[in-house]
């Protein structure tokens, strides 16, 4: 009996296995998310960011406004941006001074590199802190000058002697400075010519051609086209730019009167130079 051939079974079909991910991060995405956590908790990067986004931020509440006229937060004031020399100018009222410590004051570029300092008034007021101020400016490294407070109801020569009298100049300091913003009851011509009388004298005495001081409105009443020829320091608040005329010979700007700054206790006078550090250079005695 012949035995039929079974028909070879078929080999069984495994079924393909697809290599499943496990789940979870790779090393490399470990070693990188482990990196960065530790980089998010770096203090320096915390000050990176808080440095950068306060920088980005800082202009803001200027948005819309002029470019050229910014806020500085340290100073707490807005400053025209179009001048690189900046300083102050201080009294007594400012009490004691850390002189030091203006020097060091900086933000962004912006940072004191002179002062003018008050020493007398009329023919008998000395500032009390003049001396003082006189002598730690300096030693900080700030191009200081002194300044007098005209009264125009004085001669102007007692007054420029009084003056004199009270302040030795050095190499390296400003030229000094007639504060002139009052008449005190005085005709306009009269104190003109005692305005001019102290000017020669202390030209005479010094050789170095003085500054004149004025509040805008007040050198535009009683003193344009008169004084012209001397180097002039105009106050003028809270403007992005000064605008006196193409002839009017300004070097200084008292743009503010609220400035903070380190060092000193109460607010103060903010100033700019209308030049370059060479033409600063050039205006200091030599």
């Amino acid at each position: 009996m012949t035995v039929p051939r079974r028909k070879p079974l078929a080999k069984k079909k495994v079924p393909y296995k697809r290599k499943v991910k496990k789940k979870g991060l790779s090393i490399k995405w470990k070693i990188a998310l482990a990196g960065l956590f530790l980089l998010l908790l770096s203090p320096f990067y915390y000050g990176y960011i808080i440095k950068n986004v306060t920088s980005a931020w800082r202009w803001v509440r200027d948005i819309g406004s002029n470019p050229n006229y910014r806020t500085y937060k340290s100073f707490n004031i807005r400053i025209p941006t179009n001048y690189k020399i900046h300083g102050i100018d201080v009294s007594s009222y400012q009490g004691k001074i850390d002189w030091q410590r203006v020097k060091n004051m900086r933000q962004d570029s912006v940072h004191i590199s002179f002062a003018f300092i008050k020493a007398t008034e009329g023919v008998l007021l000395v500032d009390p802190y003049f001396q003082r101020n006189w002598r730690e400016g300096p030693k900080a490294g700030i191009a200081c000058g002194a300044y007098h407070y005209f009264r125009p109801n004085f001669s102007g020569k007692w007054q420029a002697k009084f003056f004199l009298q009270n302040v030795k100049m050095q190499k390296g300091n400003l030229p000094m400075v007639v504060d002139i913003e009052e008449l005190d009851g005085v005709q306009p011509a009269k104190m003109r010519e005692r305005l001019k009388d102290f000017l020669s004298q202390i030209e005479i005495k010094t050789k170095v051609k003085p500054i004149i001081y004025s509040g805008l409105s007040f050198y535009q009443d009683y003193l344009l086209s008169y004084f012209d020829d001397y180097t002039l320091w105009i106050a003028h608040y809270y403007q992005p730019q000064l605008i006196v005329g193409t002839t009017i010979n300004w070097k200084f700007w008292q743009h503010s009167d609220k400035a903070k700054v380190n060092g000193i206790n109460y607010v103060v006078d903010f100033d700019v130079f209308n030049g370059d550090s060479l033409a600063f250079k050039k205006l200091l005695v030599r």
